[in-house]
């Protein structure tokens, strides 16, 4: 079994394929230190910590991890908070930055055995249609190498081997670009709120999201094409302020910023994932928007079902499960769409001379502020996958 990708979806069918005996290796073109450090999100639903608690993965997150139930909504005038937690489903998000999970599985995999090589480049996977597929690869130094396994698991992001490995027609993409870019931003600062904090604002929509005690992702949105520096720190400090309502709710908790992103808010879902011997989870088999905080969750799952499915027919001879691998996540996935695409409309104005799209947008607010079955509907979604 060969597992391209040292995410979280990799690395969580890697330690399960692991644990069940099933002989792999997991080929990753970043060197170990990247993979350990790199910043991703950080919210878990609870579904995902489930989880990783049925497989014993759960470890780190339950030591240092740290429950979350609160979002506020902010505009120019006003703001409104809701306690998810108590809403809905009654569960809360956990708080538990994506690099540290990753570190986490990354270990308990090495220790138990597990087998990775750091910096290979998969290429292509060729006679993926096949029974024994293979990997072309590029090792550290540049050399051309073949890895060959019974299946493959696509688990390197949209841009990835996987997805590139498989022909036009084979499968369907559906994609939508939703006209929105976001500066992402990490901060080496407190938080300044105890909530999440959605900030929907005349000169653009801006988030808050608590990391840790002392470090705080932003977002901003901004004009198609943005670079990430072309604001100067004291530019980003004071639209943050302006478009959270410092001046009105409190001032922000300032600090460094060591990290600047532009994302293009887009999504899209290949269908089916699966192409013969070629399977696909995370962002390789869909993309999702971050405002709704889905993707590592959806990988979490996917890995999951992937790696019971490949037990399935690898240790007890049931190809079943397998077949069954893209209906099961294709139903999660096109839920998880369609409220990250909801939150899309909720957070950014659209353009136009009679404001149509924002009076919508204050529509929708207002109901979510008084409505307790909207209230209910946003917390079972917002926390599930």
């Amino acid at each position: 079994m060969i597992v391209l990708g040292a995410g979280p979806a990799g690395l969580v069918s890697a330690n399960i394929l692991n644990d069940a005996g099933v002989e792999c290796v997991v080929l990753e073109r970043a060197g170990r230190e990247h993979v350990r450090t790199r910043a991703r999100a950080g919210y878990l639903a609870p579904n995902t910590v489930r989880i990783l608690e049925r497989h014993g993965l759960a470890e780190g997150l339950r030591r240092r991890g740290r429950t979350h139930g609160v979002c506020e909504f902010r505009t120019e005038t006003t703001r409104f908070r809701l306690e998810y937690e108590g809403l809905g489903a009654q569960e809360p998000h956990t708080v538990y930055p994506q690099q540290d999970l990753v570190a986490d599985l990354l270990t308990r995999y090495v220790e138990r055995g597990g087998r990775i090589v750091f910096g290979v480049e998969a290429q292509a996977v060729l006679d993926a249609d096949g029974s024994r597929p293979e990997v072309l690869a590029h090792d550290p130094d540049g050399a051309p190498v073949r890895w060959s396994a019974r299946y493959v698991a696509g688990c390197d992001g949209r841009h990835g081997a996987a997805r590139r490995s498989i022909p036009p027609g084979a499968v369907r993409r559906h994609r939508v670009d939703h006209g929105v870019s976001w500066l992402g931003l990490l901060a080496e600062a407190p938080p300044s709120l105890d909530a999440v904090g959605y900030a929907v604002h005349a000169r653009g929509f801006a988030g808050h999201m608590a990391r840790s005690a002392d470090v705080t992702r932003y977002y901003l949105q901004c004009e198609r094409g943005t670079g990430p520096d072309a604001w100067s720190e004291e530019q980003l400090w004071r639209e943050l302020s302006v478009r959270l309502g410092a001046d009105r709710f409190g001032p922000l908790h300032r600090g460094p910023i060591v990290q600047r992103a532009v994302v293009d808010l887009e999504s899209d879902v290949l269908e089916p994932l699966r192409y013969g011997s070629l399977l696909l989870a995370g962002d390789a088999a869909s993309l999702i928007s971050p405002s709704a905080a889905k993707g590592a969750n959806l990988a979490v799952l996917e890995a999951e079902l992937l790696a019971e499915a490949l037990i399935a027919d690898l240790v007890h001879g049931d190809p079943e499960p397998l077949d069954r691998y893209s209906h099961r996540c294709l139903e999660r996935i096109w839920r998880a769409q369609e409220f990250s695409g909801w939150m899309v409309r909720l957070l950014h104005g659209t353009g136009g001379a009679d404001g149509f799209g924002n009076a919508l947008r204050r529509s929708r607010l207002e109901s979510l502020r008084t409505s307790r079955s909207h209230q209910d509907w946003f917390a079972e979604n917002y926390v599930g996958v």
